[in-house]
């Protein structure tokens, strides 16, 4: 099956795209800046309408454009704090934010994703605080940040992580993998295994885009540990 024709095709169903969602992914396109795809915009969409979240935390703002896609589909009561260690990245997404009127729904945290994590999952105003996670920045460090982002959330909330499956990459003997890529092969291996063997949550791993790990951190997690 060919996975770019399928991908267009589904695509090509879209309605009801935001005007302002709609230009910033053209200029983003245009100076190659990588964003969520079309097939991510719409699993968003569905996901923040069931779930309904208060709180989201984006883990990987890049220039805004997936803090945005959540701002406007979520209740206009629903707050997101996004963490970016870029400088570019971080102007950027600010001069976005600032250009629409959900800016004050919109606290970007400036710094190393792993460290803010930290201050955050010690900090009781966040500490089991987001019912809603969306997991896209480094994806070797994934592995490392799930103990912290696991402190962060609500029993009951959800945890997305996009671009799991690598390309395809992650299908294939680590011996066909070029060795600069061996290590994000390996961790990401081991991040969907830590995911699917956790008892505190239950994942779901999708074909969506370039993988979508759908996690569900169990009601009882706090006596499960």
């Amino acid at each position: 099956m060919d996975r770019q024709r399928l991908s267009a095709f589904i695509n090509a169903f879209d309605t009801d795209r935001d005007p302002l969602l709609t230009q910033l992914e053209l200029e983003s396109i245009s100076q190659g800046i990588p964003i969520i795809r079309h097939e991510m915009i719409s699993f968003l969409q569905v996901i923040l309408k069931i779930v309904k979240p208060g709180r989201i935390l984006e883990v990987g703002t890049a220039t805004g454009f997936s803090a945005l896609v959540m701002a406007a589909y979520s209740d206009p009561s629903c707050h997101i704090v996004t963490i970016e260690k870029d400088p570019d990245r971080i102007t950027a997404a600010r001069e976005h934010f600032s250009g629409t009127d959900m800016a004050d729904r919109i606290r970007l945290i400036p710094g190393d994703a792993q460290e803010v994590l930290e201050m955050l999952a010690n900090d009781p105003e966040h500490a089991c605080g987001y019912d809603m996670v969306f997991m896209d920045a480094a994806k070797a460090q994934y592995i490392h940040f799930l103990p912290l982002v696991k402190r962060l959330m609500k029993p009951g909330a959800i945890m997305i992580s996009d671009n799991v499956l690598q390309e395809g990459n992650l299908l294939e003997s680590k011996y066909l993998i070029p060795r600069r890529d061996r290590t994000i092969y390996k961790r990401m291996r081991d991040y969907l295994y830590a995911l699917k063997h956790d008892p505190a949550l239950i994942t779901s791993i999708l074909p969506l885009g370039d993988g979508v790990a759908l996690s569900y951190l169990r009601e009882d997690s706090q006596a499960i540990g």
